[in-house]
């Protein structure tokens, strides 16, 4: 029996076993996701603050970078734990995947984990640990390679995702395709277009988290004059790391996109919504509501021109429709591949949609950050006499999670239907021997579990703020276990 027709019937509802993993690898990953940004940017900001006390001595960014390195480590841990969680859903539903990728997927991975996680925890533990214990700039270094860490971690997983998206390097062998040059993988055009969008939203998010958070402080009531002083100075990092790198995140953004046009022509049409070849001058559909059965747009706002300035930088040029090039794909890959009849339209409406609150929240945010520096300017500081202004950046803090998300709604949905683009699909990719019900019960189970994290999370992190800055000393658990190994340390 065709896997796809394998179900779990519940009250005269269907649950499809490729549905139901699809859910559960987006679960995983949409959650994880939400920390791997976090933690890189917050690394970078506390590498930042520290740097800015060994250079000028003032203790009060010694103060910051303690008290935001406790935020720092509260993402870092429950990153980890999530992304334990995604692999091991990734051996339990897609095994068939990991046997056809395990040669390619392996390597990076590896690299991941044996040198990049390795150099993120080891110097991660030495900061924490050694504070006033060894020299400053000593001390600093250990942030810094902390930071290098995140880094280079995510090279490693984006190098694994971009051969997903655009295999390179490779050659077809039993059924398995199998790595024949590494290098290739890392000169994979796609993965720059992909390290540099992530890791600029990444540090854009660093950037908007300090100033938002930041905000929520400066809402209180009872804050100390001391303790504004040293909100302010955070103010303003986060606000210049949120201008600059939004700035940067758009950028390469619209590189990506233009790169798109000749490597996934079907991705960049349904983040358009469009059905048939443009003219021309092609116009810009602004919003509207795609009909999937008829391949039309309803309730569309369409601005002239504007796509064809878009994807090529002039008035002219004509955007090919996703009717042509899925009937192109069915030319190339087949109508059917393994008795499963292929339609190679992506889910239009998710893709749309998508695009547009990640380049909408991208805008706010520079938008924001832009206003910020200016309110927060020596001589006048706006911003902080006005409540409604602190609230407007305060909830700008929660707008990076929802652009991240959307970011990678259309990295993978695009992809659709193919896990390695062009190569292997979804429905080949599921393991053959898991049931609807264990699919079921173990998604129950990982939103339950997600959701503890979430309220863990927030109520660490609201305790945290809790905290005055002025006050932050060495963390007590340092103070109190001076050898690693001692039971009190576990």
């Amino acid at each position: 029996m065709e896997i796809t027709l394998r179900h779990f019937k519940n009250g005269g509802i269907k649950m499809d076993i490729v549905t139901l993993a699809r859910f559960q690898f987006a679960m995983t990953t949409v959650f994880h996701f939400f920390f791997v940004p976090f933690s890189i940017g917050t690394a970078f900001v506390v590498a930042i603050l520290e740097t800015l006390y060994v250079r000028t001595k003032n203790d009060a960014y010694k103060k910051l970078a303690k008290f935001w390195g406790n935020i720092f480590l509260l993402s870092f841990a429950v990153g980890v734990v999530t992304g334990l969680i995604q692999e091991f859903q990734f051996g339990m539903n897609w095994s068939d995947y990991s046997r056809f990728m395990g040669d390619i997927f392996g390597a990076p991975l590896a690299l991941e984990a044996l040198l990049s996680f390795f150099i993120e925890s080891t110097f991660i533990g030495l900061w924490v640990f050694t504070w006033d214990r060894v020299k400053k700039g000593m001390h600093l270094f250990f942030i810094w390679m902390t930071c290098i860490g995140t880094l280079t971690s995510a090279l490693w997983i984006l190098t694994a995702n971009s051969f997903m998206q655009h295999p390179v390097g490779y050659a077809i062998r039993n059924g398995r395709a199998e790595m024949v040059d590494f290098f290739a993988l890392l000169q994979n055009p796609q993965l720059w277009f992909e390290y540099g969008h992530v890791i600029f939203a990444a540090l854009t998010m660093g950037g908007v988290i300090l100033a938002g958070l930041t905000a929520f402080q400066m809402l209180k009531k009872d804050t100390s004059a001391e303790a504004k002083g040293l909100y302010k100075k955070s103010m303003r990092l986060g606000l210049v790391m949120a201008t600059l790198f939004s700035a940067l995140t758009i950028l390469v953004g619209d590189l990506q996109m233009k790169y798109l046009i000749e490597e996934q022509p079907m991705k960049f049409a349904a983040t358009e919504a469009v059905y048939k070849t443009t003219g021309d001058q092609a116009p810009w559909t602004l919003v509207g509501i795609a009909d999937t059965k008829k391949h039309e747009v309803k309730y569309n706002i369409d601005i002239p021109v504007m796509l064809s300035v878009l994807s090529y930088g002039k008035t002219t040029g004509a955007v090919t429709g996703m009717d042509e090039l899925n009937q192109q794909m069915k030319e190339k890959y087949g109508t059917t591949i393994n008795g499963v009849e292929m339609d190679y339209i992506p889910p239009v409406n998710t893709l749309f949609w998508s695009f547009r609150v990640m380049a909408g929240f991208g805008a706010w945010i520079i938008l924001v950050s832009i206003i910020g520096l200016w309110l927060t300017r020596k001589k006048k500081e706006t911003l902080y006499q006005k409540r409604w202004m602190l609230w407007v950046l305060a909830l700008t803090t929660f707008t990076p999670f929802l652009a991240n998300t959307a970011g990678w709604f259309i990295t993978e949905f695009g992809r659709y239907p193919w896990t390695v683009y062009g190569l292997f699909t979804i429905q080949q990719s599921i393991s053959p021997n898991v049931s609807a019900t264990s699919l079921l019960v173990s998604n129950i189970v990982y939103f339950t579990v997600f959701t503890v994290l979430a309220i863990v999370m927030i109520g660490l992190v609201k305790r945290q703020l809790k905290n005055d800055p002025t006050q932050v000393q060495e963390h007590d658990y340092a103070q109190k276990i001076l050898d690693p190994f001692d039971k009190g340390a576990f």
